[in-house]
């Protein structure tokens, strides 16, 4: 039997407790610990500083979550302790502390970044689809959904696009929307307030490009539909639909087609368990039976991955180059909306190494 991979958490906050959550439900992955500025009752042992975590709890990875401004710091303590780190996102504030963090800690090879989007359900089948080559070469991806480094993050992915330089143009429009939802739940407000919506336009060359449309507290609001369409050489995928040239003369479209338990007299209870296309399975909940929602189920997929490239046993999840680029990429819509000039973003370092 395999033994259980430890880690530790820096920081204790709403994302934080998701990966304490999760992990308590993984056969192979623990929570041993979190560092916390203050002393506090947490579920797991409290330590006050890294350096007694890592002497005490012994970790063999660590998870931060912390706010932007003091994670580079952070994750750069914990690689000169020898310790492999997951970082969630973005990795560091802005453009020059992403250059000072990759300079830092980037050849250690030991930072991944917790960017789950593209292990959510129904993308991963999508960029299964994708890969299938069913739609061709893709040439475009259109995101509605998520913000900046989240978006950049499913635009790269599909698109299959590493670090090269982007050229954008964006612009922004406010407009007065009902916000019924946020974080903290129901705002029962039925007052329409403005909100901001960014399009942005991502040219990576070779005839490769991507669109951004995002309005304010979109990912909350379900009251903006989430769209997401990737054009190919022969086909397209729009959501959960694809078309394309299945035979000469022959255009055909297909459902990407979810099985959800619990439904009517479905008595298995509320569960995701495939989502297909025809006959082919191009995606299979790892946790049956845990009830867990699309972003639960990315995020414990995530830690699962390091866990198993911490021991050796898979590839890196998400490195630290990916996380930068995209929020480059995404640093760069902002600047280019807020300035309305283009912005071609610089081949970094983290694109050489």
């Amino acid at each position: 039997m395999r033994d259980e991979t430890k880690f530790a958490l820096i920081g204790f906050g709403w994302r934080a407790q998701a990966f304490w959550r999760l992990s308590a439900a993984l056969p192979d992955v623990t929570c041993v610990g979190a560092v916390v500025p203050t002393p506090r009752t947490l579920p797991v042992p409290y330590f006050g500083s890294l350096a007694d975590c890592l002497a005490t709890a012994r970790p063999d990875f660590l998870v931060t979550a912390l706010p932007r401004a003091v994670n580079a710091d952070v994750v750069t303590a914990a690689v000169a302790s020898g310790v492999p780190v997951l970082t969630e996102t973005p990795p560091a504030s802005d453009v020059a502390g992403l250059r000072r963090l990759w300079d830092e800690v980037g050849e250690s090879g030991l930072v991944q970044v917790a960017e789950q989007y593209l292990l959510m359900p129904a993308h991963a089948a999508r960029a299964a689809a994708v890969r299938s080559g069913i739609i061709g070469t893709p040439t475009q991806v259109q995101v509605s959904s998520t913000h900046q480094y989240h978006a950049v993050s499913l635009i790269r992915g599909l698109l299959g696009v590493s670090h090269d330089p982007a050229t954008i143009r964006a612009s922004r429009t406010t407009a007065p929307l009902l916000d019924p939802q946020t974080r903290q739940g129901w705002t029962d407000d039925p007052t329409p307030k403005p909100a901001t919506t960014t399009i942005a336009t991502l040219d990576f060359g070779d005839g490769r490009s991507g669109l951004y449309d995002f309005t304010d507290n979109q990912s909350r609001n379900q009251l903006r539909f989430r769209r997401l369409l990737v054009r190919g050489t022969h086909g397209e995928l729009r959501d959960d639909e694809i078309v394309h040239l299945a035979a000469p003369r022959a255009i055909v479209r297909t459902p990407l087609v979810r099985r959800q338990t619990g439904h009517d007299l479905d008595l298995d209870g509320f569960d995701t368990e495939t989502i297909t296309l025809g006959s082919e399975v191009l995606y299979r909940n790892p946790y049956p039976g845990l009830r867990w929602n699309d972003d639960e189920i990315a995020t414990a997929t995530l830690l699962q991955a390091m866990a198993a490239w911490v021991r050796g046993e898979g590839p890196p999840p998400y490195p630290l180059a990916d996380g930068a680029q995209d929020h480059l990429i995404g640093l760069a819509v902002e600047e280019a909306a807020d300035t309305d000039r283009t912005v071609t973003t610089t081949t970094e370092a983290w694109a050489l190494g």
